[in-house]
């Protein structure tokens, strides 16, 4: 059994007393996780003085809590490491959600003389976004409405390069960059199912952002409030069963984690393309010589615009470029399995019969 800060938890990750499990919490924990995490980079750059770099993944544990696996490069003391997680944490001034004054099956409604979101008995105009921040402000006894931190489970190893530490780190951390979070965790058991469906219940009804349709739920109407919000049944990604929580990007690798920019990695591509195809010829024709330097273009590009009529619709666009990257896809593929085994027998076989027939003549 593991004593978590929503509660203690079985080794199956599911609570001992589910009454009593922090859902809440838990679920406001997950949607600021990757808040948290951008503070904490900040801290460790602070404090070691140099620009650290990164690259790794996050994903729900067992008990679907949030969690990281990050790969540093550069030499730092797991003490440091320990101690800035230790001290980071991230604040949430946000109005007060303590009391939840609708439902989904009874939300406000839409006035439209108003142009605002009212009680569907009252009509009065719930509160607006800029008045609720302004309360926050001219209240000296607020407080955030949340405060996320992380846990005390902060595991810091150091890997040598070269070594069989180092490659069993790269297939570990690879492992969980290519899964996808729903891939993460399986409900096994009733009781696995039980505890994710409660949580997803109240990602559901926590607002995700200052925009989020949810804040309705809680008489505040949301940033920049229009008609279309349906409280509830926000589209955004920290709602979805298959995410718990875990919006944004889950691979996070800083800027420059591989020293390179983008057209330097995509000159490698190529460069790696050329190679496996036995292309020595780069685009200036160095390298051989029956190639010819190309004249300079005689066109003037210009940015096209969406009624433009010599721009194809997008349907149309978007088929073409599908059908584009999956001949590429065949092609490298085709390419790649010629690097590994070989010209196809067939072709081979005629070729030497065809060799053979000339001979004879």
């Amino acid at each position: 059994m593991v004593v978590s800060s929503y509660g203690p938890v079985l080794g199956d990750g599911t609570p001992v007393h589910p009454d009593r499990y922090d859902y809440r919490r838990a679920a406001w924990d997950a949607v600021h996780f990757p808040r948290l995490l951008d503070r904490f980079w900040q801290n460790l750059r602070r404090c070691v003085g140099w620009r650290v770099q990164y690259a790794g993944a996050v994903e729900p544990q067992r008990r679907l809590a949030p969690h990281a696996h990050f790969a540093i490069r550069g030499t730092i003391p797991r003490t440091v490491l320990r101690q800035v997680a230790a001290a980071t944490y991230h604040q949430v001034w946000w109005p007060p959600v303590d009391v939840q004054r609708y439902t989904a099956d009874r939300p406000p409604a839409w006035d439209i003389d108003q142009a605002a979101w009212v009680d569907p008995d009252t009509r009065t105009p719930l509160t607006s976004w800029a008045d609720a921040l302004d309360a926050i402000d001219t209240d000296p006894a607020a407080q955030p409405v949340h405060v996320v931190r992380f846990g005390d489970q902060v595991d810091a190893r150091g890997v040598n390069a070269g070594t069989e530490d180092a490659e069993r780190t790269i297939r570990y951390i690879t492992k969980y960059i290519t899964k996808q979070s729903a891939d993460c965790y399986k409900a096994e058991t009733e009781r696995q199912q039980a505890h994710l469906d409660r949580l997803w219940q109240h990602l559901q009804v926590t607002p995700c952002s200052d925009r989020c349709a949810n804040w309705l739920l809680y008489g505040i109407q949301p940033r920049k409030a229009h008609a279309k919000l349906k409280p509830g049944r926000c589209k955004g990604k920290v709602h979805q069963r298959s995410t718990l929580g875990i919006g944004g990007r889950r691979v996070l690798i800083s800027r420059d984690w591989s020293g390179k920019t983008l057209a330097d990695h995509k000159a490698d591509a190529r460069e790696w393309v050329r190679a496996l195809l036995g292309v020595t010829v780069d685009l200036e024709g160095n390298g051989n010589p029956e190639v010819v330097q190309a004249p300079a273009s005689r066109y003037a590009w210009e940015l096209a615009r969406p009624d433009d009529p010599d721009v194809p619709p997008l349907a149309h666009r978007l088929l073409r470029t599908i059908s584009e990257r999956t001949r590429w896809r065949a092609e490298l593929l085709a390419a790649q399995d010629r690097a590994r085994h070989g010209p196809p027998a067939d072709i081979s076989a005629r070729e030497e019969d065809e060799t053979t027939t000339g001979g004879e003549k």
